[in-house]
């Protein structure tokens, strides 16, 4: 289960730092460190959200499955954001809250947005993103025209990095890409950015002097992620190749990749720098029925990578949804929050394994339920919204600082949540 499916829709401060109630503190801390990859917390980020009267011009991108409106039948996503903090709202049409109040929207066009984005990471001691960039929107796919506008994303994620201390890195995703057209769009779109500058931003993640970039998108026999043994060995000869386009190569796909009998598809994985299993969806049921997120594989995971000298970045994830983006009944794809206690449980799971490191899926993924920064509790009451459970708008924000100082022993490792909301 991955936000790129919406990418088709498309085409067709330390513990004394938390106040008696758990509420954060300003953070104090200075510019993250762009020369390692090493010990970073970096949240996805997708940047795609689009609405009418933006610079865009394109609609209610990502909002809705008809850019032309926004309606009840035509929601692709799950999650409202709390809209209270933003400076540029775009109304939606239709959609009230439950004390009557007009419902509101954003833009990832416009900076302030971006900014604000950026200032709770760095409020909440996120160290950063993995920047989306989809090979559909680049040149010679079949979103190309939106191009520019990435383009514009990619500048306001750069600016706020910059103001915040955070960094940042690209992560080009296949999804959706016609499989012959993947590898020149990709690798042409890398050496426009190398070219033009952007991997030497001060702010650009490096590790051993060499800009860091992932590809999405290593996933055996998946409709949405058009993808070979063939195409991924050309991919990864490219990044890796003495020249200026040579990067530290971040792999993200399958979650069950030791388990393939395909040995050529396990052996272009040994051949990356580091590898994110996406976890996303993948969960085991208890005695009770209550899902937990399946990490019984990460030790071993680990380990098979250590031993082929690549490193071992585990995805974690709050809960997921995708009723309005598949279709589907209000509630039956939904994995349940359980107030925070489903995502701690994977941060203990890592401290308690020594792991200091972690890719947070997603920031801003409303569209699939796994965003981690501010969203309502008190969505519009004209269609099924996943909430928050009474939580506090900001709750999960605050669960990944902890969590994050819990990697780092700033906090004891502690098998319940330790913060009051």
């Amino acid at each position: 289960m991955r936000s790129r499916h919406l990418v088709v829709v498309a085409a067709a401060a330390a513990i004394g730092g938390v106040l008696a109630s758990g509420a954060p503190a300003r953070s104090t801390a200075g510019k993250v460190s762009s020369v390692s990859i090493a010990g970073k917390a970096l949240a996805g980020y997708q940047g795609w959200f689009r609405c009418p009267g933006d610079r865009a011009g394109f609609g209610w991108v990502h909002w809705s499955r008809d850019p032309r409106r926004i309606a009840p039948d035509t929601l692709t996503f799950e999650m409202w954001p709390d809209m209270r903090e933003y400076r540029r709202r775009y109304p939606a049409p239709g959609f009230t809250h439950p004390d009557h109040a007009q419902a509101t929207l954003f833009s990832s066009e416009d900076y302030s947005t971006v900014l604000r984005h950026f200032e709770w990471m760095r409020d909440h001691e996120i160290d950063g993103v993995w920047m989306q960039h989809f090979a559909v929107g680049l040149p010679g796919g079949p979103l190309a025209y939106e191009h520019d506008s990435h383009l514009r994303v990619i500048g306001n994620v750069r600016r706020a990095a910059r103001a915040t201390g955070r960094v940042w890195a690209l992560a080009y995703d296949v999804a959706a890409m016609p499989i012959e057209r993947t590898y020149d769009a990709v690798t042409s779109e890398w050496r426009r950015m190398v070219e033009q500058g952007v991997t030497r931003d001060e702010r650009y993640l490096h590790e051993g002097g060499l800009p860091v970039v992932m590809i999405w998108g290593f996933y055996k026999d998946n409709s949405h992620n058009r993808m070979d043994a063939a195409l991924a060995n050309r991919l990864i000869g490219f990044f890796k190749a003495d020249g200026p386009q040579r990067a530290y190569l971040v792999g993200g796909g399958d979650w069950d990749w030791r388990r393939r009998a395909d040995r050529d598809w396990r052996s272009f994985i040994h051949r990356l720098d580091a590898y994110v299993p996406w976890n996303i969806g993948n969960h085991n049921l208890d005695a009770d029925g209550v899902k937990h997120a399946a990490t019984q594989t990460w030790e071993e995971d680990r380990a098979a990578l250590a031993r082929a000298g690549v490193r071992w970045i585990p995805s974690v994830y709050p809960g997921f949804g995708w009723d309005n983006l598949m279709r589907q009944a209000p509630g039956s794809t939904t994995i349940e929050r359980r107030r925070g206690a489903f995502y701690w449980e994977q941060w203990v799971k890592l401290a308690r394994m020594g792991h200091d490191s972690a890719y947070i899926a997603m920031f801003d993924e409303v569209d699939e339920g796994t965003a981690i920064f501010k969203v309502s509790d008190t969505p519009p009451v004209e269609a099924h919204f996943d909430t928050l459970e009474g939580m506090p708008s900001d709750w999960y924000l605050r669960l990944t600082r902890e969590g994050i100082r819990m990697l780092r022993g700033i906090r004891p490792v502690t098998d319940t949540i330790p913060i009051r909301p």
